[in-house]
């Protein structure tokens, strides 16, 4: 793959987990003011409203005409919708270090569906850096955690759903990036997490008799600046940079930014929230930052995104 082909994407996807990486002090402190489905309804309401307001101004264009709906239903079915329903509750019946560990598999299970779903076959000395880049979060998050309590059983089975969620949606966002643009897959996303997420809200509402309370955490400043960085940067921008990446980037490639995640989340909680900084994060990000680097520089040749995602049928079979 051309080199030139991959700065855009590349950085495309630095800045994606650069901005999820920040995201976790945002939900952090806005979960201190509202429960996790309260924030999710708020945050994808925001994400949706502006998207909307953007395609009525003609600012954006989205048009699903002579397009397949039930793709984009999947695509938002696995993110965010089954995603953050799993993972909210398998990090609430989970340790952190547990719920660490899964989420840093992502990029495993992406590789391995990719290679059967998009036929996009990782190098073994690209697997081999993917296996470098995990190692370091799984270091990190071994090392922080290893005076934490155990989980469920439950809670990794949720937390394993969240991994697969994750992972599926990589792959039919990079399968179906031939036939939507990454703003329309953001913006079907957006719609289906409003939609959902404000449904299970209203419904809790309605069973505490406090549906009349609905709107009043947005009298709160605090959660009004995190709701701004979850709806806006975290949900629209980053979700759609994301799409970008994998319309441009194969499945594994894409999937290893993520764990730049880490390094971004370290970084803020030293700096803005005056956390420790220990010998364990650095080499851990040592490892992720090498295993990342790895994964996109020693490409396979000849292998470009339109090679490995194509309108043949044998690959529409695949999933």
């Amino acid at each position: 793959m051309n080199n030139k082909t991959n700065i855009l994407p590349t950085l495309s996807g630095i800045l994606t987990s650069a901005i999820f990486g920040l995201s976790f002090l945002f939900s952090k402190k806005a979960l201190n003011i509202v429960d996790p489905f309260t924030l999710l309804s708020f945050r994808f309401l925001v994400a949706f409203t502006i998207m909307s307001i953007l395609k009525l101004l003609r600012i954006i264009k989205i048009n699903y005409k002579g397009k397949s709906i039930k793709n984009l239903f999947i695509i938002g079915l696995t993110q965010p919708i089954i995603y953050f329903v799993f993972e909210s509750y398998g990090i609430q019946l989970s340790s952190s270090s547990q719920a660490g560990l899964m989420i840093a598999l992502i990029p495993i299970f992406v590789t391995i569906l990719s290679a059967y779903a998009l036929k996009e076959i990782p190098s073994k000395l690209q697997c081999g850096f993917i296996l470098i880049s995990v190692s370091g979060v799984i270091f990190i998050v071994l090392m922080a955690g290893s005076s934490s309590s155990g989980g469920s059983l439950l809670g990794i089975f949720l937390l394993l759903g969240a991994v697969l969620s994750a992972a599926l949606f990589n792959i039919l966002s990079r399968k179906y990036s031939k036939k939507f643009s990454p703003m329309e897959l953001t913006y079907a996303m957006m719609a289906m997490g409003a939609v959902f997420f404000n449904l299970i809200s209203i419904y809790n509402h309605i069973r505490a008799n406090t549906l009349a309370q609905y709107f009043s955490p947005l009298k709160n400043k605090s959660f009004l600046v995190s709701l701004a960085y979850l709806g806006i940067l975290s949900s629209v921008i980053a979700f759609l940079l994301m799409n970008f990446t994998l319309s441009r980037l194969e499945a594994s490639k894409a999937a290893i930014f993520a764990n730049l995640s880490t390094i971004v989340s370290i970084i803020a909680g030293v700096v803005l929230l005056h956390e420790s900084f220990k010998l364990y994060h650095i080499i851990g990000s040592i490892l992720i930052l090498i295993g990342v680097f790895g994964t996109n520089y020693f490409t396979r040749r000849g292998v470009t995104p339109i090679d490995c995602i194509n309108e043949d049928s044998s690959v529409e079979t695949n999933i």
